[in-house]
């Protein structure tokens, strides 16, 4: 097995590091319109962490958030074409690595956290529809790939499996938002969406299927789901703290090294992309950039 590509950490967490209040329902894609030099730095510290692959800031950007909060339709595409171009400058600074457009789910436009439930409410074809106009900006703006996120429900990835299917060129992972070790966030077995998008694989536009956004004890059972599918996977889980709603702050720990030993288990596990999503930061993609080099050349460990 080659080595992993290695993605960057929480872009929200680099930002709230960095003083930012990210409340509202545009969360850190409102920085695109007010302070896109600090979206930069993000992508920046990331690429300079180690990352591979820097994930835009467009997982809570749409037309219709942008607009409900005073930006005009013209404004609001700008933003999601910014989104990709941020990323892509970054990038061509540091000298190396890719830029994957960040789709976020339909629920993440709504700020409600469904998009860890997937009851929207909403059918196949209105989740396509939604999708179109910002899959065809986000695809259109010279990103490598793309990064299908945070998905909770089989029919939103049919939705984006459409769209995918319609554009020439485009490749793309698809992670998602799971309930447990073994299914996706609306109780499909993870297994069973993994064979659905196989014949997708096998003709090169979908690279991986995987998990973001959830516990790092998940992830192992999680990735031998994809892989008796027979496809690899893609895992950026949570930093391994959870969120107490009580208290209104984290608990447990998020250690980075132990984060970079878990990552080159997952790699082991057929995971082909490999960081983190909430509450990490450049200091674990250093930790799983460092684990992964370790591993002998040709070696999943």
């Amino acid at each position: 097995m080659s080595k992993a590509l290695v993605l960057d950490g929480g872009l929200a967490t680099r930002l709230e590091a960095y003083g930012r209040d990210l409340g509202g329902g545009l969360w850190s894609a409102r920085l695109l319109a007010e302070e896109p030099g600090l979206v930069s730095r993000v992508h920046r510290d990331y690429f300079e962490a180690g990352a591979d692959v820097a994930i835009t800031a467009a997982y809570q950007a749409s037309v219709p958030a942008f607009t409900r909060r005073g930006y005009s339709r013209t404004e609001a595409l700008g933003f999601l074409t910014r989104s990709v171009e941020l990323a892509l400058a970054e990038r061509d600074a540091f000298g190396s690595g890719l830029v994957a457009a960040g789709v976020g789910p339909y629920g993440a436009a709504l700020a409600d956290g469904s998009e860890y439930t997937g009851a929207y409410g909403l059918t196949e074809d209105e989740l396509y529809a939604w999708h179109r106009e910002r899959w065809q900006v986000l695809t259109s703006a010279g990103a490598d790939l793309v990064a299908c996120e945070t998905l909770p429900s089989l029919p939103e990835a049919r939705a984006l499996a459409r769209l995918l299917e319609e554009t020439p060129g485009a490749r793309a992972w698809f992670s998602f938002s799971c309930s447990d070790a073994a299914h996706i966030s609306d109780g499909t077995p993870l297994r069973d969406v993994a064979a659905e998008l196989a014949p997708l694989h096998r003709s090169g536009r979908v690279l991986a299927v995987g998990v973001n956004c959830v516990p790092p004890r998940h992830v192992p059972s999680l990735l031998r789901e994809v892989a008796s599918a027979g496809l690899p996977s893609v895992a950026y889980p949570n930093s391994g703290e959870t969120w107490d709603a009580t208290t209104q702050r984290w608990t447990g720990t998020g250690d980075p090294r132990g984060f970079g030993e878990a990552a080159a288990e997952w790699h082991a596990d057929g995971a082909v992309f490999v960081g983190g999503c909430c509450r990490t930061g450049p200091e674990h993609v250093r930790a799983v950039r460092a684990r992964l080099d370790s591993l002998p050349q040709g070696s999943g460990e």
